[in-house]
């Protein structure tokens, strides 16, 4: 199968290790997986069990979706010694500056033994907004509000991650890039400097995968590599560009496939290529080349 090629980038030949270790200014050193919502509260005692350290908790937007984490961070921190061995970044998509402290402190309020936010992070920026609250997470760092030393912004609006990765403005950065949303290739990526001072996670990274029964019904047999969910974080894994990626496994063997897929190679560009075009042929805007 062919499609447009891809942008002559930088690649990862090696795969993350969850026990690997990234410096993030002032909040600790994170593993380059970060895990948001689970179905299980096991689901978070396994993870750090294998390896990840850093933890993304909400404090409005999905609030009830983040149960199972609050309650998993809770029975992490209840064996005692954990809370200096983790790093948890508390996210807020309000954007009037008078409510945002609110929500982070509701959101560390909610789980015993947390005590804290070593992130605070503006959710689903865009550029209209995240000027506005980038200056409130900048007040609220230097205040040292819930002890928070760390800010960062997840955004939907590449042009305004790309000026806050520019500038330094943020320690995290949290942008999307997956099979089904590929412009970061080109409008992201190419423009990150290196070194820089903030660190890019993914996120929504196994966004365009395409389930058996859809290849099926698309004609792609056995002779046609069928890719797992797993195969997409190694495909945001081949970004040399990325430090890490936030996930959500819902359950504690969703971690357990992560790790087995983390112990192979980063994608191929071909196979990257590849999981693009397999959202095309879903999506009934590319044909099957049997030549």
């Amino acid at each position: 199968m062919m499609g447009p090629p891809m942008p002559e980038l930088s690649r990862r030949t090696q795969p993350w290790r969850l026990t690997q270790r990234t410096p993030l200014p002032g909040a600790g050193d994170v593993s380059p997986f970060c895990v948001g919502m689970v179905d299980d509260p096991e689901t978070i005692v396994a993870a750090f069990d294998a390896g990840i350290n850093f933890f993304f908790l909400s404090g409005d937007l999905h609030w009830g979706m983040y149960e199972a984490t609050r309650v998993g961070l809770a029975r992490l921190l209840a064996r005692g010694g954990i809370r200096e061995r983790i790093v948890v970044g508390v996210v807020s998509y309000v954007t009037q500056p008078e409510f945002i402290p609110a929500a982070y402190e509701e959101a560390v309020a909610s789980v015993p033994g947390l005590g804290r936010a070593d992130v605070l992070i503006a959710g689903g920026c865009y550029a209209h907004d995240f000027f506005v609250r980038l200056g409130t997470l900048e007040q609220l760092r230097a205040s040292r509000w819930l002890d928070a030393c760390a800010i960062g912004a997840s955004f939907h609006d590449r042009d305004a991650a790309r000026l806050a990765i520019q500038r330094g403005l943020i320690d995290v950065a949290f942008v999307r890039y997956n099979a089904a949303h590929t412009g970061a290739l080109n409008d992201l990526f190419p423009h990150l400097p290196r070194p820089r001072l903030s660190l890019v996670y993914n996120f929504s990274s196994t966004k365009g995968y395409v389930a058996a029964e859809t290849l099926d019904r698309l004609g792609l047999g056995p002779d046609y590599w069928r890719p797992r969910v797993t195969d997409h974080y190694r495909m945001v894994a081949a970004r040399a560009e990325l430090d890490g990626v936030l996930c959500s496994p819902r359950t504690p063997d969703m971690v357990r496939a992560l790790v087995d897929a983390m112990a192979q190679a980063p994608l191929s560009e071909e196979e990257e290529h590849y999981l693009h075009h397999l959202v095309l042929l879903a999506s009934g805007r590319a044909q099957i080349d049997e030549g």
